[in-house]
């Protein structure tokens, strides 16, 4: 299995440059969360599923626990881990009460030697879902909806992301400008939209009403 992958414009660069840069980006090839992780490790290991968890949760709460005491922590093979912190604003030498003006911006994460040895000569393939770096305009999204809504009576982010060859962001971006023209209907959920075009647009007849 390949890393996959598709190349993006570089964000900032003048659009007076002849031409614009590109850069490659990941598409995550899904995710592995912690119940399958301790099973992975209890097939490999004489551990129970069980007695994996069990030291995942107590390796977590362990390792909050130093990190909010200020330590770096490195778990060999894996990488080092520390907290990062952030002014809430602007803050100059003369700026009274300083310590008040700071909080924990993340945990920074540094990939131990031995990990990017193993990721050394990975193999990668463009995704077939290209076209990243030339972007749609609304004329030629609307004219990929309606070849998409010839064929299929409702339409799914994750949908829209690949009849548009989109990224989730802007695809979101482009679902939310849609609903705002009145082109498409939610018919689902606020948080679990399901989309079907409005009367008068992409193949839908001005005279059908949709419950």
């Amino acid at each position: 299995m390949a890393i996959i992958y598709d190349w993006y414009e570089n964000p900032g660069e003048s659009d007076d440059s002849e031409e614009k840069g590109l850069h490659p980006r990941i598409f995550l090839n899904g995710k592995i969360d912690t119940e399958k992780l301790c099973h992975m490790i209890h097939g490999r290991s004489s551990l129970s599923v069980g007695d994996v968890k069990s030291t995942v949760t107590m390796l977590a709460q362990i390792c909050s626990e130093e990190l909010r005491e200020g330590r770096e922590i490195h778990i060999e093979g894996l990488g080092y881990f520390a907290p990062i912190l952030q002014s809430t604003q602007k803050v100059i030498r003369n700026t009274p009460n300083k310590s008040s003006k700071i909080k924990l911006k993340t945990i920074g994460f540094r990939p131990d030697a031995h990990l990017k040895g193993e990721l050394v000569g990975v193999k990668v393939s463009r995704s077939k879902y290209g076209r990243h770096s030339e972007p749609l305009t609304e004329v030629e999204v609307d004219m990929r909806l309606k070849e998409y809504f010839a064929e299929h009576d409702v339409m799914l982010r994750y949908d829209f992301q690949e009849a548009c060859c989109m990224t989730r962001t802007t695809a979101n971006r482009h679902l939310r400008r849609l609903l705002e023209e009145g082109k498409l209907r939610n018919i689902g959920k606020r948080m679990q939209p399901i989309y079907v075009p409005a009367a008068g647009y992409y193949g839908v007849s001005r005279d059908v009403i949709r419950r």
